[in-house]
């Protein structure tokens, strides 16, 4: 009673003098009963005052009991308003799923009246697929020891209308116990706009990463035909201007050394020009990765990275057959990001050390590039300049890989990329 507002528990002076009146009454019974018959007046005095004691008790426990009543009634009140004010909906159900309460908000979001919907199941408001595993849920959740938590934290969870169209929701659901019985509340909101927009988004960026995809296929193939151009036609013309050089150099006059001078200085140019050509065409697309495979394309760019730079590189590679059968892009996606990895080192490592792994396993093509450098900061991957990580990551992530680059144990830089192995057989037989 002490919790109750107007109690007269509340106030001291109330409780002080109850006190002192209990005090004197049991002084005078004490009194009374000590001398018995010889005071009989005394007897009669403290049977009174016993019955108006007893009388006032019964009068000040029905006024608490009243004042407790009021405060029951208004505390109820306040709480039916708030959960009639509430924006969400709320539903509480008993052990047997038998809906006890059903806010406004509810009867809005489910087009049902409250009326209506007390006393009922709500199974009728869960789509009939779901219905077995939320029974299942609710009594797992009923024995946790749990009191709340969230509901559907990895999955979208479905409720029902009356009119029998579906709509997501967001809930969470608390439980707690009143004279032995259970009741469990769901507090629940509409999300449909909610998820169309991330639908919508999530198809906006599905969109972008396949036209990204598309451009970068495109310009791969822009590459190979520019490649293709240089190593083909160029490099033919430079080889017959070098048989034609040399042809004129032998019939050169014996006596002439400035005329054999100036064809040697034009011999060592275009030995210079042809050079350039070829590594021009290599760094465009290496043609042994369509003729040779992935294997001999990488170490040939690991050597010639280390070669260029004076860094020192080890290569665990996987034999040049496990990758035969693999699909081009993803042999090109794994090329590229080698090759970004190493322009990268070599542009602001200042490492001496390299260490690249390829392989396959588990039906996954594996690479990992670490090197001993001066590593990086975490803010230099959301430069807006860093278009090299996130075009590798954006192309991961299209064939349905991953890439990570993180701080290596050597104090460097580490970057792994897993692809999922797709076989050009594969998806010709899929065709």
């Amino acid at each position: 009673m002490t919790s109750v507002k107007q109690s007269l528990f509340h106030n001291p002076a109330a409780i002080a003098s109850g006190a002192a009146v209990l005090g004197a009454l049991l002084v005078v019974n004490v009194v009374a009963v000590a001398r018995g018959v010889e005071s009989t007046w005394m007897l009669g005095a403290a049977v009174i005052a016993d019955i108006v004691a007893v009388g006032l008790g019964v009068l000040i426990a029905t006024r608490e009991v009243m004042v407790a009543e009021r405060h029951s009634v208004a505390s109820d009140a306040r709480l039916a308003a708030i959960l009639e004010s509430a924006m969400d909906a709320v539903i509480t159900v008993d052990a047997a799923q038998r809906i006890v309460l059903f806010n406004r908000a509810a009867e809005q979001l489910f087009g049902c009246r409250s009326a209506d919907a007390l006393g009922s199941s709500l199974e009728r408001f869960i789509p009939a697929r779901f219905r077995n595993a939320h029974h299942g849920h609710i009594e797992k959740f009923g024995t946790t020891g749990a009191t709340s938590r969230r509901m559907g934290d990895t999955t979208t969870l479905w409720a029902l209308r009356t009119g029998g169209s579906e709509f997501p929701i967001e809930a969470s659901i608390s439980h707690a116990s009143d004279g032995g019985s259970q009741f469990f509340t769901v507090i629940l909101r509409d999300i449909t706009l909610r998820k169309q927009s991330e639908d919508a988004l999530r198809r906006s960026q599905q969109e972008l990463r396949e036209l990204s995809a598309r451009v970068l296929e495109a310009r791969e193939e822009e590459k190979t035909r520019i490649a293709r151009e240089l190593h083909d036609e160029l490099g033919q013309l430079l080889t017959a201007l070098k048989m034609d050089l040399a042809w004129l150099h032998g019939r050169l006059p014996a006596g002439d050394a400035e005329m054999a001078a100036k064809t040697a200085q034009m011999g060592a140019l275009l030995d210079q020009t042809v050079g350039s050509t070829r590594r021009i065409a290599a760094d465009l697309r290496p043609l042994m990765l369509d003729d040779l495979g992935l294997a001999d394309a990488a170490g040939w760019l690991v050597n010639d990275f280390s070669a260029r730079s004076g860094v020192h590189c080890e290569v665990q590679m996987a034999a040049s057959g496990a990758f035969a059968q693999v699909d081009g892009g993803i042999t090109t996606a794994v090329y590229r990001a080698l090759q970004e990895s190493l322009t990268n080192i070599a542009r602001h490592a200042g490492a001496k050390n390299v260490w690249v792994v390829l392989a396959i396993d588990k039906g996954k093509l594996h690479l990992e590039v670490e090197d001993d450098g001066k590593g990086f900061a975490a803010e230099d991957l959301a430069k807006e300049r860093s278009l090299g990580l996130k075009g590798m990551r954006e192309r991961m992530a299209y064939l349905g890989g991953s890439l990570e680059i993180a701080r290596a144990p050597r104090g460097g830089t580490r970057l792994r990329a897993q692809l999922p192995v797709r076989t050009a057989v594969r998806e010709e037989n899929a065709a």
